[in-house]
């Protein structure tokens, strides 16, 4: 009967064990599939930056603004930081017009850069503390994987977007009183 108890507890620990191996492949996984997603989220960002950055040169005849922005949009992998830098450069020498739909648009898609690289920066970090832990390096769980990379460029400071202004209806609708403005 004692030997019974041992092998029912190897079998728990062996459960147990085979379990938290599990829930920490899922975890690799999860994480770096969120990391490429954020990657292609900041790729998006980033093109529609440069795209927007293209218009608002074209319409204020900055060739500079306009070079950089084409460089940014043609890049190749490798060169992408670098271009994206160069176009982050010349935004903050260009001076924006924040009434300007175009510029609205760049100050926009500016802001969203940066919240995406901040994400993207994030589960980077987060994918790589999970690839340096000893059982998954032991067992090679990270292998069908690319090694997530970070993206360093420039964060652009742009100015302010005034708020919007919605105009409040003439009369308000039926059983809705009116407030006192703030």
């Amino acid at each position: 009967m004692p030997r019974m108890w041992w092998v029912v507890g190897v079998v728990v620990l062996a459960a147990i064990f085979s379990a938290y191996l599990g829930w920490t492949a899922q975890r690799v996984e999860r994480l770096h599939l969120r990391a490429q997603s954020a990657e292609r989220a900041l790729d998006a960002h980033l093109m529609r930056r440069a795209a927007a950055a293209a218009v608002v040169a074209e319409q204020g005849d900055s060739v500079e603004l306009y070079a950089a922005a084409r460089l940014a949009l043609d890049a190749e992998p490798g060169d992408r930081e670098s271009a994206e830098n160069d176009l982050t450069r010349q935004l903050q020498n260009v001076g924006l017009d924040p009434a300007d739909p175009a510029a609205r648009t760049l100050i926009a898609s500016s802001r969203r850069v940066v919240l995406a690289r901040q994400v993207h920066t994030d589960l980077v970090r987060d994918a790589l503390s999970a690839r340096r832990r000893v059982l998954v390096r032991v067992l090679g769980l990270t292998r069908r994987h690319p090694r997530p990379e970070y993206f360093d460029i420039v964060e652009p400071a742009l100015p302010d977007l005034p708020p919007v202004v919605v105009p409040a209806p003439a009369h308000p609708p039926e059983g809705v009183l009116p407030t006192a403005p703030v």
